[in-house]
């Protein structure tokens, strides 16, 4: 009997994982290529059956975490030529804007491998690959989490969007001899303070992500469209940005925080009254970058 609980946890998460095949969807361009690819990570709504039933936390209180209908404001680039990379698989089961191994060992039964890394900044608040809490600071689960069940989930949603994410800016960068990577994210109003609130937080890693005229026409385009900016402050930009950008190989990434408050209501999920004229904001601004990456990719 003393092996029966690993193989219930086990049969769990095969479960969970089956709901989550494909774990990512690229939306392909319809329009010819172009040197840009949107990101949206945290989007994903499909929520495992068993990931609610071991939570502590109601479908609501899950989706804290979401970044609710990002990928719908941005659905524009397939049309414009540009790849839309979106998780199917919600932030509070795995966070592709991490390292691979950000895991806190207070959550598992077990000791984690020595190569697990558990003293980063993000283990410590509680928010890891596999996070702790929502973003609201509750407590995901119920009871502690099994290594093996967690390494499944981690290699088949956290590689998968990676691998994609991956192969796309390799296959843009040989194309055009550059890539602009745009990492589309929400955050939560109460996040900045009221005296210097911004629509969007421009994120490029205090200037290591991307080169400063990606930054400058990023900011100058969406304060153009009617958005308040600001850059770095409180979201220089996660792993997706740090990780790929590299501009002297010619990749310049940039992350977006885009105020849910402008699109959405933040206490039932649902889409605001004034959804269609951000999202239109939006798409004027994805086609103003597509066109700026094309024209820049022309003088390569």
């Amino acid at each position: 009997m003393a092996g029966r609980p690993q193989r219930v946890n086990e049969r769990l998460a095969e479960f969970a994982l089956a709901e989550l095949t494909p774990p990512v969807e690229l939306l392909a361009p319809t329009a010819p290529r172009v040197p840009v690819l949107f990101t949206s990570a945290h989007s994903g709504q499909i929520y495992p059956s068993d990931f609610i039933s071991a939570s502590r936390l109601d479908p609501a209180g899950l989706r804290r975490s979401e970044d609710s209908f990002v990928d719908e404001l941005f659905d524009i680039a397939p049309r414009l030529g540009a790849p839309l990379l979106r998780a199917r698989f919600p932030r509070a089961f795995c966070d592709p804007n991490r390292e691979k191994w950000e895991l806190d060992p207070a959550m598992f039964s077990e000791s984690l491998p020595h190569w697990v890394n558990t003293k980063s900044p993000r283990v410590a608040v509680g928010l890891g690959t596999v996070a702790r809490v929502v973003a609201s600071g509750d407590t995901i689960y119920r009871t502690k989490l099994r290594f093996p069940e967690v390494q499944s989930r981690i290699e088949h949603c956290w590689q998968s969007f990676h691998d994609a994410l991956a192969a796309e800016l390799a296959t843009i960068r040989a194309r055009f001899g550059i890539a602009v990577l745009i990492d589309c994210h929400s955050m939560p109003r109460s996040s900045q303070s009221r005296a210097d609130r911004a629509d969007i937080v421009i994120g490029d890693a205090h200037g290591t992500a991307c080169a400063a005229e990606w930054v400058r026409t990023a900011e100058e385009r969406l304060q153009s469209l009617g958005f308040r900016t600001r850059r770095n402050d409180p979201y220089a930009g996660g792993y997706i940005t740090r990780h790929y950008g590299r501009p002297p190989e010619g990749v310049h990434a940039i992350q977006l925080e885009i105020c849910r408050s402008l699109y959405m209501n933040e206490t039932n999920f649902t889409r605001a009254s004034n959804f269609e004229d951000v999202r239109n904001r939006l798409s004027h601004f994805a086609t103003d970058i597509v066109r700026h990456a094309s024209a820049m990719a022309g003088q390569a």
